[in-house]
């Protein structure tokens, strides 16, 4: 895609992403397996959520010049992620772009991305242990 056709255009751009992200974040609000991984305060996570799916699709490079580069499995490391945190978290994403109306082909490019890069972080065999949940 060049500049006037990125997926972040096509989409509807800033407000179609602040809208998953709220979207999404909802969602992980109410989860009983993912909300303890997650801090208190939302916000600042939902933010970088935003600053970097904006960037990712062919947005500003606002993620970038704020936090540098994405290192996605290195800033997920410290989080306890197995394969059902996982199949969670992408269940979550992927309603969020239903819901968020996404049309094709965008919206297969999106779940195709989000199934590829959620696999990449797993880094546990087995469930997360509570006392390492307690620990975050």
């Amino acid at each position: 895609m060049n500049d006037e056709f990125t997926l972040y255009k096509l989409v509807g751009g800033d407000e179609t992403f602040q809208l998953l992200v709220d979207i999404f974040y909802d969602r992980i609000e109410r989860d009983p397996l993912l909300r303890p991984m997650f801090p208190t305060n939302l916000e600042p996570g939902k933010r970088r959520q935003y600053l970097f799916l904006t960037q990712f699709f062919g947005g500003p490079a606002r993620y970038n010049e704020q936090r540098g580069h994405p290192r996605l499995r290195l800033r997920h490391s410290p989080f306890p992620i197995d394969e059902a945190a996982r199949s969670r978290w992408l269940e979550h994403m992927l309603a969020a772009i239903d819901e968020t109306g996404i049309d094709e082909p965008m919206r297969s490019v999106m779940r195709n991305y989000f199934d590829r890069a959620s696999a990449m972080l797993v880094n546990r065999a087995g469930p997360a242990g509570t006392e390492e949940l307690r620990q975050r």
